[in-house]
């Protein structure tokens, strides 16, 4: 990674916040580029003795080209180079939001020479082709911007404090030195004393170990990064709708006492101790003549193929049915699932439960009804979080400090097998230079987790996913 600015040719605009209309009081047009601060005197009027210096926040008009019409009123920001984000001269512009003040701020900004507008995270590749921020860094800010709860967020900043580096650095040190090691016996092996090859693949084991956990750490991460989606399936009228208001504690879905009132897939987005998951309340599945129930129903398949859990609902005032038990068959074998009784609050609980055992039988091959709820007194409901979050894995997220995206995951995957070739190399116990061949492909994975290793093209690609004016 390179340590000093890299001159670029052009200066790059975008807005660096959510534009919406009528929406946000304050937005930042954001240049970055050897223009920078040219461009910032051009297109703002500063009154009086202010003073353009780095760091301070002046107060002035963005004119249009004539000088004569003022676009909006803003405060600016010159950072000079390489004390900024990008590493390069950076100037902000603070204008009113909304849309169309932005809109023409920008424009403003666009028309001026030698610059362009952004592409997606440009500004981040350029802090990280200036040594501003490593990779993981940059990832790891576009994971907190994008982040849909308190636990995800705190993972985020984790990354932007430099906690991934740190870990992948040192192991990757640590394989560099075994390296050198190898390497030195290779090329002087006269001269040098005996390599204690146990003792070298013992610390490459240990490497390796350390790697799996932070692949197993890196599921547990996509909890807390993506979220769940939770599919609530069940025949017409079983209370799936008064689930899904319970437990957004809004009214999403109507409720009423006739089967087939919800015709189309509703969702609401939830936290669940810090884990973000899509309720998803399918249309009631049943034989139907109605076209647009059976669109709902439709749907509802559509939805549960997508879940990463499906919760059974039945009626425990009824029991158990055939059709309830032709719900369960339809839920993939490979998918979790739990079987949750709900209107537990038309009886006794000792009731309920006699009712459930004498009616499940051998119909579910034995499993347990997992929880008995009341979606109208909420009974129950924490009985219920509990559960999915435990059947998702989710739960085990909560104690996370530092979580490998997808790409950096796939990375240290790599690294444990190509160090695991290297352990097959010692335990046939080839030449040294044999280990050598795997342990430098491991070494260069964990180089591109970070930025150290990788090329500008691959770089483009990951930064293309970013939002544009980040």
């Amino acid at each position: 990674m390179m340590s000093s600015p890299i001159p670029h040719q052009q200066t790059i605009a975008a807005v660096a916040t959510a534009v919406a209309p009528g929406q946000g009081g304050i937005a930042v047009v954001r240049l970055s580029g050897p223009a920078a601060e040219v461009v910032g005197r051009s297109v703002v009027s500063i009154p009086g003795q202010q003073l353009w210096v780095s760091h301070r926040v002046l107060y002035g008009h963005v004119m249009d080209e004539s000088g004569k019409e003022r676009i909006d009123e803003v405060l600016v920001l010159l950072m000079k180079g390489p004390r900024s984000f990008t590493g390069e001269d950076v100037v902000e512009i603070h204008c009113h939001g909304g849309l169309m003040a932005v809109q023409r701020v920008l424009e403003r900004v666009l028309a001026q020479p030698h610059v362009r507008r952004a592409l997606p995270g440009e500004f981040s590749q350029r802090a990280v082709l200036n040594g501003r921020l490593d990779l993981t860094q940059a990832e790891a800010i576009s994971e907190l911007v994008a982040a849909r709860s308190r636990r995800a967020a705190q993972l985020a900043m984790t990354g932007v404090d430099g906690g991934i580096q740190r870990r992948i650095t040192s192991l990757r040190e640590r394989l560099l030195d075994q390296l050198s090691e190898l390497e030195a016996r290779v090329d002087f092996e006269e001269d040098l004393p005996p390599l204690d090859g146990a003792e070298l693949l013992l610390e490459l084991q240990c490497v390796r170990r350390e790697l799996e956990q932070l692949v197993e750490d890196a599921k547990r991460g996509d909890v807390l990064r993506q979220g769940l989606q939770v599919a609530l399936i069940g025949r017409p009228n079983v209370g799936k709708s008064s689930l899904l208001n319970r437990l957004s504690r809004r009214e999403r879905a109507i409720v009423t006492d006739l089967p087939g009132t919800t015709r189309d897939v509703l969702e609401s987005e939830i936290v669940l101790e810090g884990v973000p998951i899509t309720l998803v309340d399918t249309a009631g599945i049943r034989a139907t003549q109605d076209a647009l129930e059976q669109l709902g129903i439709d749907r509802s398949h559509q939805a549960l193929a997508a879940a990463d859990v499906a919760v059974l609902v039945f009626d425990l005032s009824l029991g158990w049915t055939s059709d309830d038990a032709a719900l369960l068959a339809q839920i993939p074998d490979d998918l979790p699932r739990l079987l949750v009784g709900n209107k537990a609050d038309l009886q006794p609980a000792s009731m309920a439960a006699s009712l459930m055992a004498a009616s499940l039988g051998n119909e579910v091959d034995g499993k347990a009804v997992d929880v008995m709820l009341s979606a109208l007194t909420g009974q129950g409901e924490e009985a219920l979080i509990e559960a999915v979050l435990k059947t998702c894995g989710a739960s085990e997220a909560q104690g996370l400090v530092v979580a490998l995206n997808q790409r950096q995951r796939d990375l240290a995957l790599a690294a444990v097998g190509a160090l695991g070739r290297s352990q097959e190399a010692a335990e046939h116990q080839l030449p040294w230079d044999f280990w050598t061949i795997d342990l430098r492909q491991a070494i260069s994975s964990l180089g591109e987790i970070t930025g150290e290793e990788i090329t500008e093209a691959v770089l483009d690609r990951i930064f293309s996913r970013f939002c544009i004016g980040k």
